[in-house]
This record gives structure tokens, sequence and C-alpha cells, in this order.
């Protein structure tokens, strides 16, 4: 059964989390994703869409229209990519069509001013692997070499029309970094019930930790510039199951709930006892059409209902232009400077005259958030099941 539409673009994405997300935990799979670069990619391909289509992706993105939708996408874009010095943040948009599509002037200007991706006209029918190398490239480069080889060998065909790509990478300073000094090797649990050796970090500091029913939150903020002209808050935020093999029940309520992450998290610091959180970097990539079908996102890969004629003049023969593919990559850092990371700041936590001390031992298989404090937005979403794997690729 087909879940129902969501208003809200990212409790809609967050629905990844479990339609892909559990399958790689099945599979003993570090997992992470960025929402907001899905949610980028699609509102550059709603920009030429048009009819049936364009009314399926604008319900899916949570628009009435589409002047909404790209003063909306222009907003988000301006807020999360406002600079700063103590941070870091790659956020890369782009779409390549064939030469023989004649590329409408109005797409590729909405394309540039709203959502700063650069459109190219490329040759898949004659140069595909030329083309696939030269997308990579593109990438990798606006990426700093982060993200490496988005596009697998052999992606792009002569049939190939259009390539959506998209990346994200967002790195900051802990606003209270841990010290090498204090980071040791101790047991990380696995969901099959072995362990491995892995490095924790540690700290004596006061922490941001919330206790709730079987699971608890901690909340590790980034650090901002020091002449506050910047009005971005970044954390992290890591949801621990207090059981060991928690793992697929708190990804299921997390995605259930759409204001779960926002009600959850820390709005105080506590005194803590033992302390522990793991090293860990992780990247994950996987072809996300299946996933964006399932939930009600179809027409747009579909070559005999798909429109997406805004795209091109009426001259081009537009009933051949669909999506053949959305891929998608990305990566997460976290060690004792900093991490790759975004968060918020809630917590439900009783005021007494004594707070007992609280553990936080992240030595099992947990889940993190990446948000933006003021806007809710989430960048990244993921789970790590064994903090020594660096890298997955996964098909569903």
């Amino acid at each position: 059964m087909q879940p129902p539409l969501s208003a809200d673009p990212f409790t809609r994405c967050l629905q990844i989390a479990e339609l892909a997300g559990i399958p790689a935990v099945d599979e003993g799979s570090n997992f992470v994703f960025s929402p907001l670069s899905l949610i980028a990619a699609l509102s550059l391909t709603a920009s030429g869409a048009r009819g049936e289509t364009l009314r399926e992706m604008l319900s899916f993105l949570g628009s009435p229209n589409l002047d909404h939708l790209h003063s909306a996408s222009a907003h988000l874009a301006q807020t999360i990519s406002a600079g700063d010095r103590e941070l870091i943040l790659s956020f890369v948009n782009g779409a390549w069509l064939d030469r023989s599509m004649a590329v409408n002037p109005s797409f590729v200007a909405v394309a540039a001013s709203v959502y700063g991706a650069a459109i190219e006209p490329v040759d898949f029918i004659q140069q595909a692997s030329l083309e696939e190398r030269k997308v990579n490239n593109w990438i990798e480069e606006k990426t700093n070499g982060i993200i490496k080889n988005l596009i697998p060998d052999g992606t792009i065909n002569h049939s190939t029309r259009l390539i959506l790509a998209n990346a994200l990478y967002f790195k900051g300073k802990w606003q209270d970094k841990f010290h090498n000094s204090m980071t040791k090797t101790d047991k990380f649990y696995l969901l099959n019930g072995s362990t491995i050796q892995t490095p924790f970090m540690s700290s004596r500091e006061d922490q941001f930790i919330s206790s709730h029913a079987g699971f608890q939150v901690l909340k590790l903020p980034y650090k901002k510039e020091e002449d506050g002209q910047d009005s971005r808050s970044f954390s992290m935020l890591l949801f621990l199951p207090n059981e060991r093999n928690g793992l697929h029940d708190l990804i299921r309520r997390i995605v259930s709930a759409p204001n779960f992450v926002q009600e959850h998290v820390p709005r105080r610091r506590v005194e803590v006892g033992r302390f522990m959180v793991p090293k860990f970097n992780i990247s994950f990539d996987f072809e996300a059409s299946d996933v964006l079908k399932q939930l009600g996102l179809k027409s747009i890969f579909c070559s005999s209902s798909a429109d997406l004629g805004g795209m091109c003049l009426e001259s081009s023969r537009v009933w051949q232009l669909f999506v053949s593919s959305i891929l998608h990559k990305a990566a997460i850092e976290v060690d004792e400077e900093g991490t790759t990371a975004a968060a918020a700041t809630v917590i439900t936590m009783k005021l007494m005259c004594y707070i007992p001390r609280v553990d936080f031992v992240a030595d099992h298989p947990f889940i993190f958030v990446v948000r933006e404090d003021k806007t809710g937005t989430i960048l990244f979403f993921g789970h790590v099941v064994n903090p020594s794997d660096s890298g997955s690729s996964f098909h569903l």
C-alpha cells in the first residue's frame, strides 16, 4: 500500500530511513543519506515538469505551486549556505541533458538562480562513458574530493537523456572538542552479538543528554563564529536505544512521528558519568528511484508518462525525456576535532534540586541526525552498526 502523502518533504524523505535504512541494517551496513540533497534535486526536476508529473512532484514536495517551491527552495539555500569561517558546507546540485534536447532557457535560469545548479548539455548517445567520467569528476571537484565516483561504471548509456547528481558535505568543529588523550579503545557490540574493538571518545564536561522510554539522546553542538554574525546553529544528535538490538524499532519510531526528532532534542546540560562516543567515518551511496517510487513519486521515471517539457523547447522531442536515475551519496566523519552534522535543541527532563549523573555509552548500534537548529532542516540522517566499516554501496 502506498504511504500517505505528507505536506512536509523532510518528513516524507525520512521514510527513506526505513525503506533503505532498515535493509541496510539487515545487511550489517552503516547508512547515511541527505534529505536536503534529495529534496533539492527533486525540486530542480519539478521546475521542468508539467501537467500530472508536476502535480505529483509538488504534492511530494509539499508545495501548492512552482512559485511557492522556488521561493521556499531559494530561502532554504540561502539559510543553509550562509557563510561561517568555522564551518565547511558543500551543497552540490547539477543536471546533465543530452544534446538532442533543446534546453529551455527559462529552466536554465531558474536552475542557476534558485538551485545553484549547473545544467550542461552532453552527448550520452555517442560518448556515454566519457560523459559519465565528466559528471563524476565535476562532483568530486565541487566537493573537494570528498564525494568520488557517484555514478558507477556503465550506469550511463546511449539511451540516457537526463542525469541528476547531488552531494552535500558539512564539516564543523565541536563547540567543546574531545581531547585525544581521553580516546580509548573498547568493545562495540554488533547486531549479531559479536564485538569489535574501536576507539571511543570521552569527556568530563557536562553534556546535553535526555532520557526517554527505550532510548537516550545526546546533542553535540558545533562551534560558531565568535562575532555572532551567523544566525545558523548546527549540532549532531545521537539516538541511542537502551537495548543493544533496538535499532530497528527506534528507526521506525522516528520515521512514524513527523516531529519526533524536534521533540526529543536535549535542552540542558547534565553531569555525566560514563561517557563514550565512537569515532567513525562512513559513506553510503544508492540509486534512489525505487525508493521514491514506493513513496508515490512514479511518473518522472516512466518514458510514457513523464512530462518534463518545461526543460525543453517545444521543438524538442519532449516525449522521450524522463528521469533515468537519481544517484545519491553522502559522507560523515566523527573524530575528536569535529564531525559532519547538524541538529536542534529539545529536552524532556524534570527539574529537581539534585540531578544525578547520567551515563551515555554508545557501545552498540545507534542513529545520528545532522540538522540546522534554527530551521530544523535535516542535512544528514543515518545509523552506525559498525564504526570500523568505512563505506557501503547498496542496491535495493
